[in-house]
């Protein structure tokens, strides 16, 4: 059984991530999403709300769970038996950064990683661009789940 996990710190998740999720059970026969604690970034939702979010998003892909981290994710995966890390990238810039990572990781514990691009329906996503139109109270149908759009929308004060 190939087990993988795709970590972030999906502050909020959106439809690029679940995009990144349904292609990848596609391949691994078990997906852990990793929502990291990350308490040097100035976050929005507490790791709780994320994995809350996160969890609804995928409550219907029975080869997913979702699981918070803190830490090294080498660790992490060490812990969990976990064999893969999944990475989405978006951009040039983004893989530049990526691929960084992965071979650090690579060089602390011999694990592959695997990217993966979004469709071209949610490329244009990221969790940035997400928080930026909320706190506007803008449209965000199509950039996430409803249930996400419900939580952005009571923390930013939106009717």
């Amino acid at each position: 059984m190939k087990r993988a996990v795709y970590p972030g710190t999906f502050d909020p998740p959106h439809l690029g991530h679940l995009d990144i999720v349904k292609r990848a059970v596609r391949i691994f026969d078990r997906l852990v999403v990793a929502v990291a604690r990350n308490p040097r970034k100035n976050l929005l939702f507490s790791v709780e709300e994320r994995v809350d979010m996160f969890s609804k998003m995928v409550e219907d892909i029975e080869a997913v769970e979702v699981r918070d981290f803190d830490g090294l994710l080498v660790d992490f995966m060490k812990k969990e038996n976990l064999e893969v890390i999944v990475r989405g990238v978006r951009l040039f810039t983004d893989f530049e950064y990526e691929l960084q990572i992965a071979l650090n990781n690579y060089k602390l514990a011999k694990v592959e990683t695997v990217f993966m691009m979004p469709s071209q329906d949610y490329i244009h996503i990221s969790s940035t661009i997400v928080r930026d139109i909320a706190s506007y109270c803008g449209c965000l149908k199509g950039l996430v789940h409803p249930y996400v759009e419900e939580r952005l929308r009571e923390k930013f004060g939106c009717r």
